[in-house]
């Protein structure tokens, strides 16, 4: 990979533009041979494996949420990207079910805003799970039409909501940040040496399998001293990690249903997108709901059988991305601005997939992580 980010710059186009469009190619298809498996790979000069603190997080507190205790993560650094920190699905079995659940039934919900707000009344978007389901719920081999809401879902904000227009968030435009998320977030962070990180605002991106994230660098918030977490569901991830200009050659990784990234310290505003999604190795349905006792914090619940049926089918062939942050550094308030609904985001589109740019690139080829 580096000897062929060298030969890209020297062409006078940006490697990290030449390598995205590289794995974004579908014929033909690129050769993934040089893609990080995480969950796979053993240790080597580039892969460095990372021993967290188990004592910053009791193992009851992580059961709480859905995590094994924090002595059994796997979590790695790679040579070159400080602050960065990969932890291989840390989820207890039967706990992600609850998490794509959230994602597809509660956080779309009013007040919470949504693509579909943009060309939509808040009526028509207000439960966008009870439109979808009797759709989604249907095994007759005849063509569904149209897609349902939740198929045509490209992203979420919660908490703090970004205004895409002006490039900064406000504080009369704030929703109720998810208790369960809350403490998901604080748990993960803890773990990673970030104790006291206040989840302020949450993008969620539905991915479908020909979805792409453009080329960006997440610098909006305030405080960039707090990491970015992010939580990928679903189908996989070609994940690109970049430098802090779009010059330097990016490291490809895959990001599989559960796994989590830290993005802290000098990596927290390195460039970084997502170029392709690909098939899981595994069968992501039969992620199970069964084999896990819910210890009852925050919300946190059993998934029904009727309600992970519809879960199961979205996520056959799509991913779910969640990204927190911390918006406002201690101290810091966010300035009164004017929200301005329906606005439409430059370059996105409504119905081809997830094609925006993001917080800080006004929004690229489709998503942000």
């Amino acid at each position: 990979m580096a000897k062929m980010a060298t030969s890209l710059v020297e062409t006078g186009e940006d490697a990290f533009r030449k390598i995205f469009k590289l794995y974004k190619r579908k014929n033909p298809p690129p050769d993934f041979c040089e893609v990080i498996d995480f969950s796979k790979c053993g240790t080597n000069e580039k892969i460095v494996p990372v021993k967290l603190n188990p004592a910053l997080v009791s193992d009851e507190d992580a059961a709480k949420v859905g995590l094994h205790p924090v002595k059994d993560w796997r979590a790695f650094n790679l040579q070159g990207y400080p602050g960065f920190i990969f932890i291989t699905n840390p989820f207890i079995r039967g706990s992600q079910p609850f998490w794509i659940r959230q994602c597809l039934k509660i956080y779309p919900q009013k007040p919470n805003v949504c693509n579909l707000d943009m060309h939509m009344s808040t009526t028509d978007t207000q439960d966008i799970w009870a439109k979808s389901v009797p759709n989604l719920s249907c095994t007759s081999v005849r063509k569904r039409e149209p897609r349902t809401l939740l198929e045509r879902l490209r992203w979420v904000t919660l908490g703090y909501h970004y205004n895409w227009n002006s490039k900064t968030y406000s504080s009369n435009h704030y929703t109720q940040f998810p208790a369960e998320l809350q403490l998901l977030s604080c748990q993960v962070a803890t773990a990673c040496g970030f104790p006291g990180f206040n989840a302020e605002a949450g993008i969620l991106n539905y991915y479908r399998s020909d979805s792409s994230l453009g080329i960006h660098v997440d610098e909006s918030e305030l405080d960039h001293s707090r990491p970015l977490l992010s939580f990928s569901f679903g189908q996989s991830a070609i994940f690109l990690l970049g430098g802090t200009q779009r010059q330097d050659a990016p490291i490809a990784m895959y990001m599989h249903s559960g796994d989590l990234m830290v993005m802290s310290g000098q990596s927290r505003l390195l460039y970084h997108a997502v170029p392709r999604i690909v098939q899981a190795d595994q069968d992501v349905a039969a992620l199970g709901i069964d084999h896990w006792n819910w210890q009852g914090s925050a919300g946190v619940e059993q998934v029904s059988e009727k309600d992970w049926a519809v879960c199961s089918k979205y996520i056959h062939n799509s991913r779910i991305n969640i990204t927190v942050r911390q918006v406002f550094g201690e101290g810091h308030s966010s300035p009164e601005t004017p929200h301005l609904p329906g606005q439409k985001k430059e370059d996105q589109t409504e119905e081809k997939p997830l094609k925006r740019r993001c917080i800080s690139d006004q929004l690229p080829t489709k998503v942000f992580i």
